[in-house]
């Protein structure tokens, strides 16, 4: 009965490897977060805890996740703000954000990143951009997400069309946006923060 047992679990552990190969029957090792681009330009909403699952996995080895999240407010310097619309450059927005996303991965000790964008009309309290970053340890984490958030303002191709009391208006680059680009590539390529 036993020599039995034995020989159909052989024969079922032989039929496995042939279908699936024998690499699939050996134990698998702890998989390392993608560090392919997870960037999503969508209209719809987003789920962080959902986007912080997706980036943390199963994994228990990352130190910290560092969160940005950026929102429509109801006023500017002009006055209150009914709407926003967010326009953007399909094809080329998505290029400019791996290209952001990889010049961090290079910068600073990363497990994994993720940038979602929303386009399209968007009214006070809605999300707008969400950035995370998963490191081993929290500096490199928090000073990455900056970095990506100072970069992607500044160097993304998105419009932001602004709708309020008066005819609509087109957000316009300020000066200490420009700034802070200037003390990162000021800075040595070694995961340094600007000078503030």
């Amino acid at each position: 009965m036993m020599l039995r047992s034995l020989f159909t679990f052989g024969l079922t552990v032989l039929c496995y490897i042939a279908q699936n190969g024998f690499r699939s029957y050996l134990p698998s090792r702890p998989q390392k977060v993608q560090k392919r681009p997870m960037i999503t330009i969508q209209q719809d909403d987003f789920d962080i805890t959902a986007a912080i699952n997706t980036l943390k996995g199963s994994r228990t080895d990352i130190g910290a996740i560092v969160s940005f999240l950026g929102l429509v407010r109801d006023m500017n310097q002009n006055g209150p703000i009914s709407a926003m619309t967010l326009e953007h450059y399909p094809g080329m927005a998505e290029k400019e954000l791996e290209t952001i996303e990889q010049e961090a991965h290079k910068r600073w000790e990363l497990q994994g990143s993720l940038i979602i964008h929303r386009y399209g009309k968007l009214l006070p309290g809605d999300n707008i951009v969400l950035v995370l970053t998963a490191s081993p340890h929290r500096i490199a984490a928090f000073e990455a997400a900056q970095f990506m958030m100072d970069f992607l303002k500044s160097k993304a191709p998105f419009w932001k069309n602004e709708q309020g009391d008066g005819k609509p208006q087109w957000v316009t680059a300020k000066q200490d946006d420009e700034d802070r680009i200037s003390g990162w590539q000021a800075s040595p390529m070694d995961g340094t923060k600007p000078k503030s």
